[in-house]
C-alpha cells in the first residue's frame, strides 16, 4: 500500500469536514425606540431630538412628533439593543439639559 495515497485520502476528508462547517451566527435582537407624549415639552424640540439623535429629515421628524402627539407614543427608529440603550439616554439628556420632561424607552421589536 502507497503512503503518499494514504496521506492524500486523510487530507481530502479532513479538508472536507473544514469546509462544511460554517460558524452559526444569530441575528441580534432589535428594539424599539419610543417616544412618550407628554402635555409640556415643545413640539419644536422633540423635533429636534429626532433630527440629532435619530437623524431624521425635517419632514419626517415632523411626522414622528405629530404621530406621538395624537396617539401618545410613536417609534422612532429599530436598533440593536446597545444602539437603542444609547440613543434612549441621548434623548432623555437633551431633554433634561434643555427641563422638559419627554420620555423615551424601548421594547423588544
Amino acid at each position: 500500500m502507497n503512503s503518499d495515497t494514504d496521506n492524500n485520502n486523510q487530507d481530502e476528508s479532513q479538508r472536507g469536514l473544514l469546509l462544511d462547517s460554517k460558524p452559526k451566527t444569530k441575528k441580534p435582537s432589535m428594539y424599539n425606540v419610543l417616544l412618550l407624549n407628554d402635555d409640556y415639552t415643545p413640539m419644536e424640540f422633540v423635533v429636534t431630538v429626532l433630527e440629532k439623535v435619530f437623524n431624521k429629515k425635517a419632514d419626517e421628524a415632523t411626522q414622528i412628533m405629530l404621530h406621538v402627539h395624537k396617539k401618545g407614543i410613536g417609534v422612532c427608529g429599530t436598533f440593536t439593543y446597545e444602539v437603542a440603550e444609547s440613543k434612549c439616554k441621548a434623548v432623555l439628556d437633551m431633554a433634561k439639559k434643555s427641563e422638559h420632561p419627554l420620555q423615551c424607552t424601548m421594547e423588544k421589536s
